[in-house]
């Protein structure tokens, strides 16, 4: 029976849509769009983030040499300022929201940097959550083994009470490895209301 929902955070609860960040820098151009996302959100600095083994502040310098001075506001804003609370996908909160009635337990898994004990209190959703693991804090990443089973340890969770949602297929197959359910969110909510279903969750 399943007791417990664990979210990944990322394009599951809240926008991350690096295209649509540029756009709000009001970075238009290609060829400047396609610099910042190479050089920023599809950089090692960005994974070593995620690790735990650089903060924002760290990765700053790295990140700016590598990009045109005209370009260091804007990079240095999405850097540290990528996030807004407005950004919860629709139709997310209220299905969480429901879970947490229906009496399941509501966790987060995500991989994300150290700054997001700083942005995700911010988010509204995040009041429903009864625990939240971040990978920067752990120094592991989804999809490594390890994750997984440091989480159900340190929540004293028991895996096949509980169904990993997230967006990349290779993380909630991680999840099924170590005993878990596991479903894809494909950005539909009403598609992963009838996937919690079909697994016997009741909201």
């Amino acid at each position: 029976m399943i007791r417990n929902i664990v979210f990944d955070m990322g394009n599951v609860l809240v926008r991350f849509e690096p295209e649509l960040f540029l756009t709000r820098e009001g970075i238009t151009k290609p060829e400047e769009r396609e610099i910042i996302l190479r050089e920023l959100f599809r950089s090692i600095e960005w994974a070593q983030m995620d690790m735990g083994v650089l903060r924002e502040e760290t990765a700053e310098p790295r990140v700016l040499s590598r990009i045109p001075e005209p370009l260091h506001a804007a990079a240095q804003n999405l850097l540290y300022h990528w996030s807004r609370p407005e950004d919860v996908l629709e139709g997310m909160e209220e299905l969480v929201s429901r879970l947490k009635a229906a009496g399941y337990g509501i966790w987060l898994l995500s991989n994300a940097s150290l700054a997001h004990h700083i942005y995700w209190p911010k988010y509204s959703v995040s009041r429903y959550f009864d625990g939240v693991m971040v990978s920067a804090d752990l120094r592991l990443i989804k999809p490594m083994n390890e994750i997984y089973e440091r989480f159900t340890e340190q929540f004293h969770l028991k895996p096949e009470e509980c169904v990993f949602i997230d967006d990349m297929p290779i993380n909630a197959a991680g999840a099924v490895k170590h005993g878990w359910k596991g479903i894809v969110f494909h950005g539909d909510p009403e598609e992963l209301k009838e996937k919690l279903r079909e697994i016997g969750v009741e909201f």
